[in-house]
């Protein structure tokens, strides 16, 4: 929750304050942007309330300085706190109230608070309810929510940002917008088409969503090298997407090291599902015996949990932690400079391609690149592409997510090696998933896919529309059009600007 201190707390850091680089680098979840050539913010402001906001946005406004919004700090290319002009970056770290109305089933969570925090309020009241967002604690929940927001409620009731009920919004002209005074269009954009092309969001009011009393979960490893987990991965491509949407299981390959039977090192290549069952153990078993026996997952392998225990087990916490845990802001994991891809698969891909996409993996250093698979189904199914920007619903089986880390920032060479080999494992897929466009998640951020030009402060023009399409597109599909109608309207000026964001249509002035 907010601060408690007696002495006064700052609000803006400069470059000359001491505490300035512990702030900037307190929420930077990706070391690529950490390094002493990555471009630094004038300012950092972190604000206590939404006044503090608005003079924020007036002042930039005035001389010529661009706005980064951070919360969580996760997005994949640092663009909410990293950029090649002048910018400031509002923290909104302090901004983290949460009140939860079990009786409406709703909830009013500032967008300063992370996934963490959330859960954890949600449980101070009730352990019927839940929200249907991410898994990893330390994720701010108004940037999951403005990209779409996957977790292992999503097959049941959709993306974080399907069950958004309200939000209150500081647009360009500093002034406080709640869904009824920014209307319907602008209500639409921010759900998952990334509220920082629009505004800054001060609050999202959520809809919570029935849970049991407890789930199943699961979080198993075995080899490629066993017929029975080929088998496994074979039908998961078929049926995850079509098995209960109770049931999620997700996947995860990478590289280990093993020692085999006469004690000789070697390297394998690991499978590990994990998955989250909204019910009993005993029914868990009985629908991976009906749908997956060739995993051959047993009792000892898993475990009841509250659901919003389940968090603190799939973040690593399973020495009977306090719940206390998801309210640290930082990450459990070492932090490593990291680059990432992601896919969306609508045919299954044929076991020898599959198996070739999977031995690139070998090629990586051992531990360090994964991929990663997502089911789709269930409620994904039932949701209309356009009813919020994210558009990848029925049709889809599931999602892909390249990922490769690396310790050697200092290192350019060793760093383009390690970006270098994942580009070359996306293009590999080209012909195996999505087309036209070929499909990327907006939360999975890669500035690969082009960006329109932000070296000045000027605003987009049509060239830049052109640019941009480029990956409002693949991020977007058909609704990228409407976005940038929404964005023409709200911000014809383009003040919230960032090297992808939506341009508007029209040409303006320098701001």
């Amino acid at each position: 929750m907010p601060h408690s201190s007696h002495a006064p707390q700052p609000i803006i850091y400069t470059p000359n304050n001491p505490s300035y680089s512990v702030v900037l680098n307190s929420s930077i979840h990706n070391q690529r942007f950490s390094s002493p050539w990555t471009p630094k913010p004038l300012v950092i402001v972190t604000p206590f309330n939404a006044s503090h906001i608005q003079a924020t946005v007036y002042c930039s406004e005035k001389h010529g300085i661009q706005i980064r919004t951070r919360s969580g700090g996760h997005d994949y290319e640092g663009l909410s706190y990293v950029s090649n002009v002048a910018f400031a970056v509002i923290d909104l770290r302090n901004l983290n109230l949460i009140s939860v109305d079990v009786k409406r089933k709703s909830a009013w969570v500032q967008a300063g608070a992370t996934l963490g925090e959330l859960y954890y309020r949600i449980a101070e009241k009730t352990a019927n309810l839940g929200f249907p967002a991410g898994d990893c604690h330390s994720v701010g929940i108004s940037g999951q929510i403005g990209g779409g927001g996957y977790g292992y409620l999503t097959r049941k009731y959709g993306l974080a940002a399907d069950n958004i009920l309200d939000a209150k919004l500081i647009n360009a002209k500093g002034r406080i917008l709640n869904r009824k005074t920014m209307g319907e269009d602008l209500f639409w954009a921010i759900r998952g088409g990334g509220p920082a092309s629009f505004g800054i969001i001060l609050a999202w009011k959520l809809r919570l969503v029935p849970i049991p009393p407890t789930v199943a979960v699961f979080d198993v490893r075995r080899t490629m090298e066993d017929n029975a987990t080929k088998k496994f991965v074979h039908q998961w491509q078929h049926r995850a997407d079509k098995v209960d949407e109770d049931l999620t299981i997700y996947i995860t390959f990478r590289t280990v090291s093993s020692v085999d039977k006469e004690g000789n090192k070697k390297i394998v290549l690991e499978v590990a599902p994990r998955g989250t069952y909204h019910g009993s153990v005993d029914k868990l078993l009985q629908l991976m015996q009906k749908e997956f026996p060739e995993l051959g997952l047993q009792r000892h392998e898993c475990i009841e949990k509250e659901w919003v225990e389940s968090f603190l087990y799939f973040n690593s916490f399973r020495n009977g932690e306090s719940l206390d845990y998801l309210l640290n802001r930082t990450s459990n994991y070492n932090l490593m400079s990291f680059k990432a891809k992601s896919d969306f698969v609508k045919e299954p891909i044929p076991d020898d391609l599959f198996k070739g996409m999977l031995r690139r993996l070998y090629k990586e250093e051992v531990g360090r690149a994964s991929i990663d698979l997502f089911p789709y189904g269930g409620k994904m199914n039932e949701i209309l592409e356009s009813a919020i920007p994210f558009p990848y619903r029925f049709g889809n089986l599931y999602m892909i997510h390249y990922f490769v880390q690396w310790n050697e920032e200092m290192n350019i060479t060793a760093s383009k090696k390690h970006v270098k080999w994942l580009k070359r494992l996306y293009k590999c897929m080209t012909p195996y998933v999505s087309k036209n466009p070929r499909a990327t998640y907006f939360n999975f951020r890669d500035l690969d896919i082009g960006m329109h030009n932000n070296k000045s402060c000027t605003t987009s023009t049509h060239g830049n529309i052109a640019k941009a399409r480029i990956w409002g597109m693949k991020y977007f599909n058909n609704n990228f059009n409407r976005l940038v109608s929404v964005k023409t309207v709200v911000d014809p000026t383009n003040f919230f600007t960032n090297e992808q964001s939506i341009p508007p249509l029209r040409t303006h002035k320098k701001i």
